[in-house]
């Protein structure tokens, strides 16, 4: 194949393209802005009008009419008529349509009925500003766009995907639309807010005008503390679908429900019953985080302007509406006029023909042109009471007359038509006077008669972020092994220490030679043998440590906030050595501790008690403050409790093992426990604890 037969190629597959994308952008994905449907849905309100007899049609004849205007098949004719009705709005229903809020299916076409709503009949249709088009195979004229009187682009909505683009247009509110039309014929600002079937609440602190990102969530009612019910929806889902997230975050534990019952009929109603120890208030927050009772929306409105996709703002698509909406009632008034004026004009020359006795001139007249001469000769006499001239249609009209009812011609009734045409040709002058006024009082009319059928559905409200971190349940049981070096929520043997917390949970390990990183929580890793403390990161955590400065054998203290990090990125309490290690870390305030030194020849006392708090908290990376010169021998911890006997609290010391190495917890300052350290080696032995003594963690030591 040589060259310019590539090329020729080339150009044949980008003709193409460009054609096929052109046709499923303007014809089958993206909406009309003058009307606000797809080809689909005009066509389908089209043959309803056609058909219209006032009552109800088979969806299946329809299906099968509509089917002569889209060259789609019955399925996308069927499916898209299904969902117009369903918006409630252009056409009326009967029979089993399917339910929005289950999202249950409707019954085959051939077993329900529809018709074109009041209002679709009223603000549609008009056949004096139709375009029509020849259909797809010639044989029907199609409209290119219906003259629609009401923003049926906002109105209904849309969503489509096409070639290299897609819109997703969200419904609005029939009331708010029009008097937001009636604000701009003032010359005033607009501001717009989608509105749902569905209902639900809404955030729109991330919306733009079309555009941006809505969140929506879920109405919950707390029945009482163990019962609640859904009575509203989320924009874009279904009973099922909330029903099937629910079940799904009960299953991996991140809420906890006894049972989940749907009633939902014509109103929402998903009642949910809680297990034991959980409680209402609580739950609501985790079906916001981790279920589709709050989903986000991100919506683009991409319309067809002036034959080419464009991506504008709903207040530019209203403006466009409501200027298109003066145009076209100015265009029917002036249809109307002219209408009006040739009414006139026929009944007057009607009028003067029959009671100047005009038709007794022509008896005597042989040819058919000195016939409508001598009319035309007895008409031009009374010139000045006719609105224009007149035509030879007007003579042949006249001479169409039939004698009967000449013989039977009633002047008064003839003066009276002819006063009320008059008078109506004054009122459309009047109101072509004023077309801005003529649209507010028909959109008040609209308003008038169908407002009431359409109230907001969607509350707006703004919403506080739940984080998924803080409702999170403690439904992992994180296991470490000393033995093995093993941590993780499948760690099940063995375990020298467990504790509970979130799968958001961030886990910090301190080791005894300094080192500290933060994990995920982990299902099974090897994070070492020689953990000194671990737990669940909480924010502005104080750590009061003490540590043994291996080149100098002398003991530091320091006090730091939790600190900033990096996933498992390690870092460093103090500089490695190989006789570096931490004697003792407790956390929080108040905490007190005994120092005994190793005793020497000169010293008067062994032993010194130090609080903490008189310490400066400091950076996690800071050296501290030297203890003292002398080698720490043991380190026990005080804490305060009330005597059995006494009122006066009393001073407590509860000693532990020299060698203490246990991972250690958060701990309140009431029930923290004393641990000695003996400085003569690096802790070895571990030492069980009571339930009492594990403070916030909840950690459960092997027997």
């Amino acid at each position: 194949m040589d060259t310019a037969d590539i090329g020729k190629l080339h150009k044949l597959f980008d003709e193409n393209f460009i054609e096929y994308t052109s046709y499923v952008i303007k014809e089958r994905a993206i909406p009309d802005i003058n009307d606000g449907l797809k080809p689909v849905q005009r066509r389908i309100l089209q043959t309803l009008y056609n058909m219209d007899d006032g009552r109800f049609q088979k969806v299946a004849n329809v299906v099968g009419e509509t089917m002569k205007l889209h060259p789609h098949g019955d399925a996308s004719i069927f499916g898209a008529l299904v969902n117009l009705a369903n918006k409630d709005i252009l056409i009326e229903r009967q029979g089993n349509f399917g339910n929005i809020y289950t999202g249950d299916q409707a019954s085959a076409a051939r077993y329900i009925e529809c018709r074109l709503s009041p209002l679709a009949k009223e603000t549609l249709f008009n056949r004096d500003l139709t375009e029509y088009q020849p259909s797809y195979d010639g044989r029907m004229q199609e409209p290119v766009t219906l003259p629609a009187k009401i923003p049926l682009l906002l109105l209904l909505g849309a969503e489509g995907i096409a070639v290299g683009m897609a819109t997703k247009i969200m419904p609005h509110n029939f009331g708010e639309l029009l008097r937001a039309q009636k604000k701009i014929l003032k010359g005033k600002s607009v501001k717009l807010y989608p509105d749902f079937q569905q209902g639900g609440l809404l955030d729109v602190s991330g919306y733009n005008s079309g555009n941006g990102r809505l969140k929506c969530r879920a109405k919950i009612v707390e029945k009482n503390e163990k019962t609640i019910v859904i009575e509203e929806i989320p924009y874009s889902t279904t009973t099922t679908s909330i029903i099937d997230s629910i079940e799904k975050a009960d299953k991996s534990g991140k809420i906890k429900i006894q049972s989940i019952s749907d009633y939902t009929a014509e109103k929402v109603e998903i009642e949910i019953k809680l297990a034991r120890g959980i409680y209402a208030k609580d739950t609501i927050k985790a079906l916001y985080a981790f279920t589709d009772c709050e989903v986000p929306v991100s919506p683009n409105l991409t319309v067809i302007k002036d034959n080419q996709p464009v991506n504008i703002s709903v207040e530019e698509v209203l403006q466009y509406n409501t200027e298109k909406l003066v145009q076209d009632l100015e265009r029917e008034l002036r249809i109307e006029l002219a209408r009006l004026q040739d009414k006139l004009h026929a009944r007057t020359l009607e009028q003067i023909f029959i009671e100047e006795r005009i038709y007794k001139k022509i008896e005597e007249c042989k040819t058919y042109k000195s016939i409508t001469d001598t009319v035309k000769k007895g008409l031009d006499a009374f010139e000045n009471k006719l609105i224009k001239p007149v035509s030879q249609d007007d003579i042949e009209r006249l001479l169409e007359i039939r004698i009967k009812r000449i013989s039977r011609f009633d002047i008064n009734r003839q003066h009276k038509e002819i006063k009320e045409t008059k008078g109506s040709i004054k009122d459309v002058e009047k109101k072509l006077k004023d077309t801005i006024g003529f649209t507010i009082s028909y959109l008040d009319g609209l308003l008038k008669k169908y407002g009431r059928h359409y109230r907001r559905r969607t509350t707006i409200d703004t919403f506080t972020e739940v984080k998924a971190r803080k409702v999170a349940l403690s439904n992992l049981t994180v296991g470490y092994s000393r033995e093995t070096g093993l941590m993780g929520f499948q760690v099940k043997s063995d375990c020298d220490m467990t504790f509970s917390c979130s799968e958001y949970d961030k886990i910090l390990l301190i080791y005894k030679d300094g080192r500290y990183k933060a994990i995920k929580v982990p299902d099974k890793i090897f994070v070492d043998h020689d953990i000194f403390w671990t737990g669940i990161v909480r924010g502005k955590t104080i750590y009061n440590v003490l540590y043994r400065e291996g080149s100098k054998s002398q003991t530091y203290v320091k006090r730091f906030m939790t600190p900033k990090f990096i996933l498992d990125k390690e870092y460093r309490l103090f500089p490695a050595h190989k006789k570096s290690w931490i004697q003792f870390l407790q956390t929080g305030e108040g905490v007190r501790v005994r120092i005994d030194f190793i005793p020497t020849k000169r010293s008067k006392t062994n032993s010194e008690r130090l609080e903490f708090d008189d310490y400066l908290i400091k950076g996690a990376a800071a050296i501290g403050k030297r203890l003292s010169p002398r080698t720490v021998r043991r380190i026990a911890e005080l804490t305060i409790k009330l005597s059995d006997q006494q009122d006066d609290p009393e001073e407590v010391k509860t000693e532990a093992n020299s060698r203490e190495n246990t991972p250690q917890t958060h701990q309140s300052d009431e029930t923290a426990p004393q641990r000695e350290n003996d400085n003569n080696g690096p802790p070895e032995k571990v030492e069980k604890k009571t339930k009492s003594q594990l403070g916030l963690f909840d950690i459960k030591k092997k027997d």
